[in-house]
């Protein structure tokens, strides 16, 4: 369950990512975005590459304690 909703909250990032900008988000934009979205903080960010891919791996905390791992692609 816990991979089905972050592969579902990824997908949503990448929707709103392609959508926003035809360029690469940075790194601070990508959690400030995350962290609106879900409304949580942000625990920690870092840009890693994932499937051959440079995706934003953004860890959030929810209100409800709830530890979040969200991905941004860097470049949308």
């Amino acid at each position: 369950m816990k991979t089905r909703l972050t592969t579902l909250v990824m997908t949503a990032l990448l929707a709103l990512a392609a959508a926003s900008s035809a360029w690469a988000i940075s790194l601070e934009d990508a959690a400030r975005q995350a962290a609106r979205q879900h409304d949580a903080k942000v625990l920690s960010a870092r840009t890693i590459t994932r499937n051959g891919e440079r995706v934003h791996e953004i860890k959030l905390l929810t209100r409800n304690g709830v530890v979040k791992t969200v991905y941004v692609p860097e470049d949308s």
